[in-house]
């Protein structure tokens, strides 16, 4: 096999399958080198909900998305963003799903989600489109095989379903699209080097099974391989809240070594205390799940007292909770109105029985009983004032019910659907920890996705997106699909730039 690209992507989520294959479509030959076994990475888990705003997805679907609209959300959202860089996304934004959607293999709808903050220039019921689902028999075989398995099998080492829905939708039209058109795939190659000449990178160094493989790029290499969630010690340096343990990300990815390779040749980076965060059920084997979606219920820190509502985006929640070290653990009371199971979306959930086993779960007959287990001394005032919301529809503290994305997930028949009370045993108090979605810290890039000197100088040859650079909305995620909208849109950014030199 050819050890002679034009471009090199390293990594394989949305982000990077989206560079490799505009790349590849265009004529030049490119190779995608993924650490694992399986290509999707964390994107593949993920509801495959893309914030790409303006485009004729939205358009068809008939809602009030427009790109002047998105401009108007960003602008009264973001604090002190890079501008030219947040222009740039929104021009690329329609452009970039128009290109995708010439490739038979690529398709999207629009489904409502709710954005993730009111203001102005918000879409009722959200803006983000989505892949639709694909099965498996339509795809080559060896496509199907390479796709990440979504988590809640992957977690078990179980292959994937028949169909392919959200992320994994999105990861295998791509690489459909990808490997159709003559690019190649490389499982099990780490880069942890990049390899320059003069001031230009014109490669990569990657560790495999069988010892060191070195990868030429003539026209550029794109960093597309996730953030550094699953390193401790980076995320102890720099300050990210949460433990890797806790993170969505698949075992085995996302520790870093690019981003230290492209530090390693002078790349300024930024943003490393920063992640896409949200609640995340805790399992006996130590591992979190992404959750969403609480439908009844209270979150309470350790002494029992909620401390947000519980409604909140997760991104927005998992910040609540980690403003104080006396919420992590939490732990979500609820009682046995939906047969014991949890009142809310956690990807996975597991078993019931193995959670009671092992005690991320934890059960009694009367609330009194299980505040005197968990030591949460003011859990029964917190339900009975709680309860009391839920007769008026009004929450005192937090507002839950306030928001269109506080009513999305709910069904409650009282005069808030948002506010479901406490009232039939057993209860059960399930333990939450603060997950992430990935790190959102990386190298420092341009608006065209090429890396940065700290002097604000071009490394010409090295490009990045996904969670491998410095995200272009800062501290804030303005709606669902804003990590792969911006990791697709830069991803093309950079392919252009490299079609361009």
């Amino acid at each position: 096999m050819s050890s002679e690209f034009d471009v090199i992507v390293v990594g394989s989520g949305g982000g990077a399958m989206t560079a490799a294959h505009l790349a590849q479509k265009h004529g030049l030959r490119t190779v995608v080198v993924e650490k694992t076994p399986y290509v999707g990475g964390t994107s593949a888990y993920s509801g495959g909900a893309c914030w790409l705003p303006g485009s004729s997805v939205q358009q068809k679907a008939g809602i009030s998305d427009s790109t002047e609209g998105a401009r108007d959300f960003l602008g009264a959202l973001l604090v002190d963003p890079d501008t030219v860089k947040v222009e740039a996304f929104l021009a690329e934004s329609p452009r970039l799903v128009a290109e995708l959607l010439e490739d038979d293999a690529i398709d999207f709808e629009w489904l409502p989600f709710p954005e993730y903050y009111d203001g102005p220039g918000r879409v009722s019921w959200g803006r983000s489109i989505q892949p639709t689902n694909i099965k498996r028999a339509e795809l080559p075989d060896d496509v199907a095989a390479l796709v990440r398995p979504p988590v809640e099998l992957d977690r078990m080492g179980q292959p994937g379903r028949n169909t392919l829905s959200g992320g994994q939708s999105l990861i295998a039209r791509l690489l459909w699209a990808f490997t159709r058109d003559g690019g190649t795939v490389l499982t099990g190659h780490a880069v942890d080097t990049l390899v320059t000449d003069g001031d230009r990178v014109v490669g990569v160094s990657a560790t495999t099974d069988s010892g060191t493989v070195g990868l030429s790029a003539s026209k550029g290499v794109i960093v597309a391989a996730g953030g550094f969630e699953h390193n401790q010690a980076w995320r102890s340096e720099y300050g990210v809240p949460g433990d890797s343990a806790w993170s969505m990300a698949p075992d085995g990815t996302n520790t870093g070594e690019p981003i230290a390779a492209a530090r390693a040749i002078g790349a300024a980076t930024a943003l490393l205390d920063q992640g896409w965060f949200c609640p995340g059920l805790e399992h006996p084997d130590g591992h979190g799940s992404f959750t969403l979606g609480f439908r009844s219920g209270v979150i309470v820190d350790a002494t029992g007292n909620r401390y947000a509502n519980e409604c909140l985006p997760y991104d927005r929640f998992g910040k609540e909770m980690a403003k104080a070290a006396n919420r992590i653990p939490s732990w979500f009371v609820f009682d046995n109105r939906e047969g014991g199971g949890l009142p809310a979306i956690a990807m996975p959930e597991g078993n019931r029985a193995d959670h009671l086993a092992a005690g991320t779960w934890v059960e009694a007959d009367r609330l009194e009983a299980l505040a005197e287990q968990l030591g949460l001394t003011d859990l029964v005032a917190t339900v009975e004032r709680f309860n009391g919301f839920c007769e008026t529809g009004v929450d005192e503290d937090f507002g839950r019910g306030g928001d269109e994305y506080d009513t999305f997930f709910a069904g409650g028949d009282g005069p808030n659907k948002a506010l479901v009370g406490v009232h039939q045993g057993p209860f059960t108090a399930a333990r939450f920890v603060l997950s992430d979605l990935g790190t959102k810290g990386g190298i420092v890039t341009d608006a065209a996705g090429r890396a940065l000197r700290e002097d604000g100088s071009v490394i010409t040859g090295l490009y990045a997106t996904s969670n491998s650079a410095a995200n272009a909305f800062g501290a804030f995620y303005p709606g669902p699909g804003a990590p792969l909208g911006t990791a697709m849109v830069f991803g093309s950014l950079a392919v252009s730039d490299i079609m361009g030199s």
